[in-house]
């Protein structure tokens, strides 16, 4: 006989067809019950306050405020959250920033059911999961040089198609200062030029998939 208290899951994404079956899934498990859902990180928010939940499976990329944003804000206001990021996305500054803002886990969504109640119920209990492929994106992440907020912004910029001039502009800064800037980049991302920047800013997650767009146009004109 069951005895011992469910999982209590709150199940974040945007896409209800996730949701839904995310939670089809898991609540099928005896010891797992999915007490609410939410499609927004402020709905994550108010949900978290009312279901008081033993485990958030958070997804990325949220309209408005993100995975991430959401992840942090949870912990600064409830410390002891346990928070399992289930996402589609698994470049390593995302992982990186995800485990920095207070993440117990990170899994893709690819990861067989098996995987994804074992990653449920280690960090429910108290520990860490990381899937291979996962950690290996991680520790790579961790042997690279980080950008400063500010050089951020000039790459998102520099992977937007503008020039220094405009940069500068933009920032209320000298163009001495962007070329600087994106020296330091270069540097940073082991890159010889723009594009090549842009690429690896975009394969490692350090810009947002929100910018593909803009970004995918800069590429093809180079």
């Amino acid at each position: 006989m069951q005895t011992s208290k469910p999982i209590r899951i709150l199940v974040v994404d945007d896409h209800f067809m996730v949701r839904m079956g995310l939670s089809s899934s898991l609540n099928v498990e005896p010891d797992i019950e999915v007490v609410a859902e939410a499609a927004t990180g402020e709905a994550a928010l108010e949900a978290y306050r009312k279901y008081h939940p033993s485990l958030v499976m958070m997804d990325l990329r949220l309209p408005a405020m993100t995975g991430i944003e959401c992840t942090a804000a949870l912990i600064r206001e409830f410390p002891d959250a346990c928070i399992l990021i289930l996402s589609t996305h698994s470049g390593e500054e995302d992982i990186y920033r995800a485990m920095q803002a207070g993440a117990r886990g990170y899994i893709v969504k690819s990861i067989v059911r098996e995987e994804l109640l074992r990653a449920v119920r280690e960090v429910h209990s108290g520990g860490r999961y990381l899937d291979p492929i996962v950690a290996s994106h991680l520790a790579e992440r961790q042997s690279h040089r980080s950008l400063s907020s500010r050089e951020i912004e000039v790459l998102r910029m520099v992977a937007k198609g503008f020039g220094n001039k405009e940069i500068a502009s933009a920032l209320n800064i000298a163009e001495v200062t962007v070329k600087l800037h994106v020296s330091h980049v270069l540097e940073k991302l082991a890159v010889k030029d723009r594009t090549q920047a842009a690429t690896a800013a975009l394969q490692r997650g350090i810009i947002s998939l929100e910018d593909d767009a803009m970004i995918i146009s800069f590429l093809k004109r180079r």
